[in-house]
């Protein structure tokens, strides 16, 4: 079986050396043997764990629902059910996100329309609306 170091999983994942470190003090890689040198040996088969990590960091997961869609992935009789309540829990939060979003896009939107971007900043309508409390 081939072994990769820490530079050689990072390389072949795409990620930095201290990404394949901070996987591993969180728990999210499986505990790795260490060569007669010291140096710790990860199985290849850690390159497809890394790139799910990735891939689910891409899609806004956090870690903690890494850490726990990895050990679904890892259990082949676990729930299937679970791994979609976490998507749909993310897809929502994504959502809210997006209307988040368009709120600030339309307020800034209406803000820039009604600055002429011209003269004192007395009566700046930005300005007034980034002044005024709540």
């Amino acid at each position: 079986m081939m072994t990769l170091t820490r530079g050689q999983l990072a390389k072949a994942c795409n990620v930095g050396s201290e990404a394949i470190r901070f996987y591993e003090r969180r728990g999210l890689l499986p505990p790795t043997p260490r060569s007669a040198a010291g140096y710790r040996r990860f199985a290849e088969s850690t390159i497809h764990r890394v790139n799910f990590i990735s891939r689910a960091k891409e899609l806004g997961f956090d870690l903690a629902e890494i850490g726990e869609l990895l050990a679904l992935h890892d259990d082949q009789h676990g729930d299937r059910s679970r791994v979609k309540a976490i998507t749909q829990a993310k897809l929502a939060e994504v959502e809210g996100k997006i209307r988040d979003l368009q709120n600030m896009q339309g307020v800034l939107a209406r803000l820039v329309a009604e600055c002429s971007g011209r003269g004192p900043i007395g009566g700046c309508p930005i300005i007034q609306a980034l002044a005024n409390t709540k």
